[in-house]
């Protein structure tokens, strides 16, 4: 289905349910075989037809933050007519054939994130693989204008099996289950599923790359591992990911930026301005400030108010105990307003001012 951008990078289409792949119905001539011992392992090996192999792993997961990665248990190859599923985790050695049927570069080995395998497959076991194709590379190759994007974004199998056989892989918990144990019915299924759809898409992709009026170099999706390091589909020089010819498309559109939640302005009213004045106040005569002075004329003291009576008033609000530690030490003795003494001292002022009336 060249052209039908259906599916690419950041199209936003959404994909349609289809029904479950099942080698079963699909390849029903297929035979599956699991294998837990070395020695079955080679006979069945030299038995196989030649030709490309889907290829997969599977390792028991480990669920300890911070912990090793357990061994590969699970070596998965499926063919024209085989399915073979070798337990290596129960074997007492590794396989010779399947080690040299994985160092063979005239055998293409097909699968996703297949780079993370290969070396997984060498740290744990010491086998070098050639000629590996990542799928996800070799569908942006030969079906560039169905796939746009960076180049090296991964694509995933079920994802290639809905665009070229419309059919989708079923996952689930099955996907993270022991690996290391006698395989039940369900795992086998599904480890056979993974398997046998990477050659089916291998298959179609290959099909498109002969259709092309360029040639598409293996080079653009094929490589090796060779003793850890990453080398060409044959295992000689260096290799690294690029297609010269890959259109990745227009950029995608900047991201609008997030808006960022306003915070709620403090009020610049004080705390004094929103607590009633009454006899249960919290504020006392010593909160006040007064200057009292005795004019010449005798008249009796005038009173002024507070300069800063809300900030006082404020002070005292919040913190109490500071504002009487404050009104015990730094009062103003003889301040404080009382009728009966204010008068008491106009009587005083004009007995020794005579000749002036008190009146």
């Amino acid at each position: 289905m060249p052209g039908n951008i259906e599916g690419s990078v950041g199209s936003g289409v959404p994909r349609p349910e289809l029904p479950r792949y099942s080698w079963r119905v699909e390849s029903p001539t297929s035979r599956l075989q699991y294998i837990r011992d070395h020695r079955d392992a080679d006979i069945a090996l030299s038995q196989l037809t030649p030709g490309p192999l889907g290829f997969d792993l599977e390792w028991r997961p480990n669920y300890r933050k911070g912990a090793m990665e357990n061994r590969v248990a699970l070596v998965q190859l499926a063919g024209h007519d085989s399915i073979l599923l070798l337990q290596v985790s129960a074997m007492s050695e590794f396989p010779s054939k399947l080690r040299e049927l994985l160092d063979d570069p005239s055998r293409p080995k097909a699968g996703v994130s297949i780079q993370r395998d290969c070396q997984k497959l060498f740290r744990d076991h010491g086998v070098s693989t050639r000629n590996c194709v990542e799928l996800a590379l070799l569908a942006r190759s030969v079906d560039n204008a169905r796939w746009k994007g960076k180049y090296t974004n991964p694509l995933g199998l079920s994802r290639l099996l809905e665009n070229y056989e419309n059919f989708s892989l079923a996952k689930g918990k099955v996907q993270r289950s022991n690996w290391e144990v006698r395989l039940s019915p369900v795992q086998q299924d599904y480890a056979a599923n993974d398997a046998r759809a990477g050659y089916t898409v291998y298959t179609r992709l290959i099909a498109l790359a002969r259709d092309m009026p360029n040639t598409v170099s293996p080079d653009y999706y094929s490589f090796s591992v060779v003793n850890g390091s990453l080398l060409d589909h044959l295992g000689v020089s260096e290799w690294f990911a690029q297609n010269p010819h890959y259109d990745p498309g227009p950029p995608p559109p900047p991201k609008e930026p997030k808006e960022r939640k306003k915070i709620p302005e403090e009020p610049t009213t004080s705390a004094a301005s929103h607590t009633p004045a009454s006899s249960g106040s919290h504020f006392t005569v010593q909160d006040r400030v007064r200057i009292e002075t005795v004019p010449r004329d005798g008249r009796g003291p005038p009173l002024v108010p507070p300069a800063s009576a809300n900030s006082l008033a404020g002070k005292s609000y919040r913190n109490r105990s500071y504002r009487n530690r404050r009104a015990s030490t730094k009062q103003p003795q003889n301040h404080s307003h009382d009728p009966a003494q204010q008068s008491a001292t106009i009587a005083h002022t004009a007995a020794r001012t005579p000749g002036r009336s008190t009146t």
